[in-house]
């Protein structure tokens, strides 16, 4: 008896320990999607996508950036690293480094060359600009580097930032219609990959177009088809149903399935594959894929935040996430993964439909703006001081304000009484008041979370709510405003309490909260802030 005893309780000891870690963890990462689209197309979602992970998982109904700009490769770096650029470095998807003087992207890197059937540009990158580690860096070195940690997705950047510094892969989409690396991760893609490309099934969804998901009279909660707050994805038409992709991308070539909802299809379809292929979740070394759809922000910045287009695109989507749910059911099994879904910002309403619906705002033109820049600096110093505008930042010429005999401070000071006059600008912070800043100012922590002296400008700009710098029709994002900041968080899966949340959260908080559940280190930037709601049962 004594023997019987003794074998049961190191039975359930190794199955105690086989459960402290999921066999997969997978990261969604939805690009532009505000927490609203979960309410407002819920009628139409089905009960096995969206709404199987807010049934059945946790959802965070008040999750939110505490930092600006949200711009894509920021969001993405900020989710896994758990800090904000002021400390992971990742300030734009693109900006002008004061330290450097040049323009650089977040993820270039010359060293390194495209891995596929890439232009030399496209496969030029790799994370070395990402100055913190990751949570899939730290499940990495936490399994001696035997767990494995693969990033996928339309855009480089939301292939590469999460996917962290130690991954065994990252694998982007092309001009050309395949899906590449660099060989920062190898010297040739996997066979599997070549394979999947050589299918060309991009042209499946090009040669079928884009129609309508379901009967018209189901997209009651967008505008109507064709409106003027939308742009056009084929220039000689009209924004309207349906699209015929063959003519289009005889114009665009592969690149206009980033801006149809196909863009996901085919990267879903790649994640299946790169788990059946790599065989992720099949040993108990816990491996983590991480997944980011790109394609809602390319429709959302075209057609804006109420066309059908987006919406058609959300409803597909949640198709998508049935198919994969269900895949990770038969492959890894229902108690062996953990999924979080979440987005890398949200976005504003497009100002001219606010305008129209009479709310004082509009929409700003960039080239506009900063030729009214240049021609204040003109006429008040007598040289154009303006070296760089970009991510609401004021770069001056040094080199021009020393040979002028100018002194930095009155000039600085100059023009941000100028930039006060604006209409469209609430207020206009300086390198110093953003590095004293003391988080008593609201809008001003969030400037300072974003802010890395050796990067960023001499001044950096904050707009009025609802003002938008940026074209007419579609929509972008990038400020402290709850309709760029608030977005979805919902876990599910392995060791995940049914239930919601609606207390104010962080988007920081998702990586060390991970790290806890994980039991491995913290990823080294984090301020190690957890949503606690999550780590109570086990």
């Amino acid at each position: 008896m004594k023997r019987i005893i003794l074998f049961l309780t190191i039975i359930m000891s190794l199955n105690s320990q086989a459960q402290q870690r999921p066999k997969l963890v997978v990261g969604i990462v939805v690009d532009q999607m505000k927490m609203e689209y979960l309410y407002r197309f819920s009628d139409d979602f089905s009960p096995n996508g969206f709404k199987r992970l807010m049934n059945n998982g946790y959802t965070f109904h008040n999750m939110h950036y505490n930092y600006v700009p949200t711009y894509t490769a920021p969001g993405h770096a900020s989710i896994y690293t758990g800090a904000t650029p002021s400390t992971h470095g990742i300030v734009g998807n693109d900006w002008f480094n004061k330290a450097t003087g040049k323009d650089m992207y977040c993820t270039d890197d010359a060293s390194v060359q495209t891995v596929g059937d890439g232009t030399d540009k496209e496969g030029a990158m790799s994370p070395k600009n990402l100055l913190s580690t990751t949570i899939t860096d730290e499940l990495r070195m936490a399994t001696n580097f035997k767990g494995k940690v693969i990033g996928l997705s339309i855009k480089d950047r939301g292939a590469i930032l999460p996917a962290g510094h130690f991954a065994n892969w990252a694998f982007w989409y092309s001009s050309t219609g395949s899906f590449i690396s660099s060989t920062f991760y190898g010297g040739n893609l996997p066979s599997w990959v070549t394979e999947f490309n050589q299918e060309k099934r991009y042209m499946n969804y090009i040669n079928k177009g884009w129609n309508l998901l379901k009967p018209l009279a189901s997209y009651n909660e967008s505008l109507a088809d064709d409106n003027p707050y939308e742009g056009k994805l084929d220039k000689a038409n009209g924004p309207v149903f349906p699209y015929d992709l063959a003519k289009i991308y005889k114009e665009k070539g592969a690149d206009v399935l980033r801006t149809t909802p196909f863009g996901n299809d085919i990267l879903a379809e790649l994640a299946m594959k790169a788990i059946e292929k790599e065989e992720l979740g099949k040993d108990d070394i816990t491996d983590f894929l991480t997944v980011s759809f790109s394609s809602t922000d390319y429709v959302g910045h075209t057609f804006g935040p109420r066309s059908i287009e987006l919406q058609d695109t959300y409803l597909r989507l949640d198709q998508n996430l049935e198919q994969f749910l269900n895949y990770l059911d038969k492959t890894v099994g229902k108690d062996n993964y953990l999924v979080f879904l979440t987005a890398d910002h949200a976005g504003a309403e497009n100002p001219n439909y606010l305008k129209d619906n009479k709310y004082n705002v509009k929409n700003i033109p960039t080239k506009g703006f900063v030729e009214s820049l240049k021609k204040f600096s003109n006429e008040t110093f007598g040289v154009d001081l303006i070296l760089d505008y970009s991510n609401f930042n004021v770069f001056f010429n040094m080199d021009l304000v020393k040979q002028k005999g100018l002194e930095l401070t009155k000039v600085k000071e100059s023009f941000k009484s100028f930039l006060m006059t604006q209409e469209h600008i609430k207020r206009v912070y300086t390198e110093e008041e953003i590095l004293a800043s003391s988080g008593d100012d609201y809008f001003l922590s969030f400037i300072a979370k974003g802010y890395d002296p050796k990067q960023n400008g001499e001044l950096v700009i904050l707009d009025k709510t609802g003002y938008m710098e940026y074209q007419a029709t579609g929509t972008t994002h990038g400020s402290p405003n709850s309709y760029d900041t608030h977005v979805p968080l919902l876990f599910y899966g392995w060791h995940v309490p049914k239930g919601e949340l609606h207390t104010k959260k962080y988007i920081t908080q998702i990586a060390p909260t991970l790290s806890q559940m994980l039991k491995i280190p913290f990823p080294n930037g984090t301020e190690s802030e957890v949503l606690e709601t999550l780590l109570g049962k086990k």
